[in-house]
This record gives C-alpha cells, sequence and structure tokens, in this order.
C-alpha cells in the first residue's frame, strides 16, 4: 500500500506518544513507517514541516469541540469552556504544547484562534478586544501545559524550611489554598477563571 501524508503523520504522533518530541526524527520516522527516508520527503518537506502538521492533528480536537460549547454562554464562559478544550488536545499527546507552541505555522493554530475571536465578536466584544483575550488566554494555557508537561525533576526537592524562610507569602498561600482542599486541577481551574475575567467558584 502506498504511504500517505496521514499515514506518515499517524507514524509521527505515535512516535511522539512513545518517546516525546526530540525522538520525532526524520530518520526515526522513516524506521516507524517502514520506509527510507527520502520517501517521506515526498510528503512533508523537514522536521519543521512534520512539526507543523502534526500542531495541526493535536489542534484538531480543540477545533472540533467549539461548535459543542453551549451557545447561551457569555463571552467569558465561552472563552473558559475553549481554553479547557484546548488544554484536553493539549494533554492527550505526550509534549503536545512543546509540538503546538513552536508551530506558528499551523493553520489548525490560527483556525482555533480565529473561531474564538468570531465567537467572542458574536457576543458583542469588539474584535481589537477579542483579539488580546484570545491572545491571552490561547498563551497561558499552551504556557500551562508547557509546565504541565516539562520532565519530573529527578533531584530532591528543596528543604521546606529553607523555602517558607526565603518565600514566606507565598508558601503561606500555597498552604492556605490547598488546606481547603482544593487539587492541582483546581489551580488550573481558577487560573484560568483569572485570565478570562470570571470569578473564582
Amino acid at each position: 500500500m502506498a504511504l500517505t501524508r496521514d499515514a506518515v503523520v499517524d507514524a509521527a504522533l505515535a512516535l511522539l506518544d512513545a518517546d516525546g518530541l526530540d525522538a520525532v526524527t526524520m530518520r526515526a520516522l522513516a524506521r516507524r513507517a517502514g520506509v527510507t527516508a527520502s520517501t517521506l520527503y515526498w510528503h512533508v518537506r523537514d522536521k519543521e514541516d512534520l512539526q507543523v502538521v502534526l500542531a495541526d492533528r493535536i489542534m484538531a480536537p480543540a477545533l472540533r469541540a467549539l461548535p459543542q460549547i453551549a451557545p447561551a454562554t457569555n463571552d467569558r464562559q465561552w472563552l473558559f469552556a475553549a481554553s479547557t478544550a484546548l488544554r484536553d488536545a493539549l494533554r492527550a499527546h505526550r509534549d503536545g504544547a512543546r509540538v503546538v507552541a513552536g508551530s506558528r505555522d499551523s493553520l489548525g493554530r490560527a483556525e482555533f484562534s480565529d473561531a474564538a475571536m468570531a465567537a467572542l465578536v458574536a457576543r458583542g466584544v469588539p474584535l481589537a478586544d477579542a483579539r488580546i483575550r484570545v491572545l491571552a488566554a490561547e498563551r497561558f494555557t499552551v504556557g500551562y501545559v508547557l509546565d504541565e508537561q516539562a520532565p519530573t525533576p529527578t533531584a530532591a526537592p528543596p528543604d521546606l524550611a529553607e523555602l517558607e524562610r526565603r518565600m514566606p507569602t507565598a508558601t503561606q498561600a500555597i498552604r492556605e489554598y490547598f488546606a481547603a482542599g482544593r487539587t492541582a486541577e483546581d489551580v488550573f481551574i481558577d487560573t484560568l477563571r483569572s485570565v478570562v475575567g470570571m470569578d473564582r467558584g
């Protein structure tokens, strides 16, 4: 069966999920696809082009989720739901945020931004404001997932007493926040609500 561009992307996505973005090279992809590296160049120009098509594939579920957001939501609620869908799409793949963050030419990423701006404008937000708000929410979400997907440190954690001595305000705030029974997931929800202009739940 002839190799197709979709099959190349499928193989690249499987390689990404198995070994991470640093392992996605043209040579490694050729081995996984069972072809020579030169064959891949009929379908993708180079690794940069490959990363862009991977970003498009990663962004696809987020794009598909946008029409499912309840029409009655206001602009802040809509942007919150869209950003949550974006996070889910990025987290579905290893290094998903790295792939998308490094793919400024991704049409999938651009289409997500365009659809989000259009949704806010339809809810009465001026276009210039909609653009800035979408940028803020997108970049916050991508950055948040970059942090979530960063490698786990192998060194011993810093001494708690030393942290409390050097950063007393931050450590007290963290202690009080989690003392109320909140989880790491609540951190994302509460910070995103702040970014999009919603009151904390």
